[in-house]
């Protein structure tokens, strides 16, 4: 939907489980009507859609193609963004450290990379005030870039990708970029960390070039600035105790484009003994997904892969109440700023929806709060159309006012 007379604000489906194109078209038929509905919003209503890799192929088809490009202008609906991150299955079981497989060395990444360009370009089709973006995996994640080589290899299929996008805009007009995600635990953890990146590896120009004639495609370090950015996670920003107003600088520094911004929100807790903390963070710590945790302390940082990782660390310690601070990778509902006895890092994301109104840095914005079947059953108190459409009314709320 449009908000505030600049900015593209959808939420990602990737909270609905459905790794079949089937299963997808079934719950968008179902969840879209039902949250705008009650939204009370008639106006044209955009999707953050989330594809796995045997979803994308089933709807590249010709005549899937065609029927799901029916729903949307039927409903008034349109796709501004895809989250390509997750690959494969990512709802009911044991996820982990592999939403990250394949990653950015295997050429299976580029080629599912390539296809979902493909689709975003055929459902913008005609939609010259929108460019689209597909959002990915930060590289890999951290332990497995062992060498110079697993870098190279990694930058290599980006601009392979990126020379796909630059020729999908010469033949059809609509432009789409690749949103690289930085995340905690992952080769890109901070936006410093994607600002070296792509100052090292993909605005090399021997590189560019090589990649260039290697597949045929010409291929410029303005295209690849063009086509190549960062998709900016409040949540995984927070965790990283990052400065809002600092990254973006850096980023506007290098170069750098911010295709897109996701709304998301962490868990926080300041001050509190060991037990207290083992107390309230145990429940959250499911075997799905990865909840990486940085704490804040005297002394500076301490990370951990993992939340399960960092209560035993804290069982190992006993360390008394203290001027420490712990976020955690689990998002929860944007509209929440207290959960039980600790606090969100929902005024982290305010911070950042204030500088996105006062500067013109992505108008892109997407809510991802994929957590909500694994949240403790006591935090889930509606269904979750419901938790939608408060999510969507409280981002809009904070960008209008």
């Amino acid at each position: 939907m449009i908000v505030a007379g600049r900015f593209h604000l959808t939420y990602c489906s990737n909270i609905h489980p459905g790794e079949s194109w089937q299963d997808v078209s079934d719950v968008l038929r179902t969840s879209l009507p039902r949250v705008r509905a009650l939204m009370n919003f008639d106006g044209p209503f955009a999707i953050g859609l989330r594809l796995s890799a045997a979803a994308a192929v089933a709807l590249e088809t010709p005549a899937t193609l065609a029927a799901f490009q029916e729903f949307l202008a039927a409903g008034g609906y349109y796709v501004p963004t895809i989250n390509g991150f997750p690959y494969g299955a990512f709802h009911g079981q044991r996820v982990k450290e592999r939403v990250y497989l394949p990653d950015w060395r295997d050429p299976a990444r580029l080629e599912y990379s390539n296809r979902l360009a493909r689709v975003l370009a055929a459902l913008l089709k005609g939609r010259d005030d929108i460019v689209g973006s597909v959002s990915t995996v930060p590289g890999a994640f951290r332990s497995d870039v062992r060498s110079a080589g697993d870098e190279d290899a990694i930058a290599s299929n980006i601009l392979r990708h990126a020379a796909h996008l630059a020729s999908l805009r010469r033949r059809t007009g609509t432009t789409i970029t690749l949103a690289l995600e930085p995340e905690p635990a992952c080769l890109l953890e901070t936006v410093a960390d994607a600002v070296s990146f792509f100052e090292r590896s993909l605005f090399d120009g021997d590189r560019i070039q090589r990649v260039a004639r290697e597949v045929g495609v010409a291929l410029t370090e303005d295209e690849v600035r063009r086509h190549v950015g960062v998709c900016l996670d409040a949540c995984h920003m927070a965790v990283e105790f990052e400065d809002p107003a600092g990254a973006i600088a850096a980023l506007r520094r290098a170069g750098v484009r911010v295709c897109k911004v996701q709304v998301s929100s962490a868990l926080r807790l300041a001050d509190r003994d060991s037990a207290s903390l083992a107390s309230a963070l145990t429940p959250f710590a499911e075997d799905t997904y990865l909840h990486q945790v940085v704490e804040r302390n005297a002394g500076g940082f301490a990370k951990y892969t993992d939340l399960p990782e960092a209560l035993d660390a804290l069982e190992a310690t006993s360390r008394s109440p203290g001027a420490r601070e712990w976020r955690v990778h689990f998002h929860v509902p944007i509209f929440l700023r207290i959960v039980d006895t600790f606090e969100t890092t929902q005024p982290y994301l305010a911070s950042l929806l204030d500088l996105l109104k006062r500067d013109d840095i992505c108008p892109y914005l997407e809510v991802e709060t994929y957590t909500w079947d694994v949240l403790p059953p006591e935090h889930r108190t509606s269904d979750v159309c419901t938790a939608i459409a408060r999510e969507l009314t409280w981002a809009r709320t904070t960008l209008e006012s």
